[in-house]
């Protein structure tokens, strides 16, 4: 009888998180923010001294999605925060490597984002409405990220990203950081969140 293969990961804070099954009391922010500040998004091929990571992405998203949704609740701007936050066991694919993989990719990072949701109060699945916000914050962060650091051109980023609002985006640049700062941040901004939801 062939011995079953692993399929949990270890992660720094002693947690064994089981990437088919996964459970919330496996889950720690600590883990996520590390594991984010470490994934690279556009597999790496950015400018600048550091990548420019999930976690940064995410904090970026969340500024987004707030200005898009002024009066949306903490735990609406939470979700928003931890859009990505499977990528920190899984890596973050890029579209294309998504599409050859398949709906299994889909089917892990639903169960791990369902974990994530309820281990931080938030609902397992996300409403429709609050999912197409964040995908449209999301957008605007990657056409951001993609004219500012992945060398795309204006024309090009609005082909496969929309053309965003720049009045929103006016004051914001991508800032390229060391992932303890950034990991710092995120946690700081998700414990800030959090305690808004009590």
């Amino acid at each position: 009888m062939a011995k079953p293969t692993r399929a949990w990961q270890r992660m720094l804070s002693g947690r064994r998180l089981d990437l088919l099954d996964p459970t919330p009391v496996d889950i720690e922010i600590e883990d996520i923010a590390h594991g984010l500040a470490f994934v690279a998004r556009w597999n790496g091929q950015t400018f600048g001294d550091y990548p420019y990571s999930v976690a940064e992405h995410s904090l970026l998203v969340e500024t987004l999605f707030s200005r898009l949704c002024p009066n949306a609740t903490a735990a609406e701007k939470l979700t928003a925060l931890l859009h990505d936050a499977p990528e920190y066991v899984i890596g973050d694919m890029i579209s294309p490597v998504k599409s050859a993989v398949g709906p299994g990719y889909g089917a892990l990072d639903d169960r791990l984002t369902a974990a994530i949701h309820i281990r931080f109060g938030l609902p397992a699945v996300t409403p429709t409405k609050l999912k197409k916000q964040i995908k449209k914050a999301d957008r605007i962060s990657a056409w951001m990220e993609a004219t500012q650091i992945a060398g795309f051109t204006r024309a090009e980023a609005d082909k496969f990203f929309g053309a965003p609002d720049l009045d929103l985006i006016a004051d914001l640049s991508i800032v390229l950081r060391a992932p303890v700062q950034v990991r710092r941040d995120y946690t700081a901004r998700h414990a800030d969140l959090l305690e808004r939801m009590v």
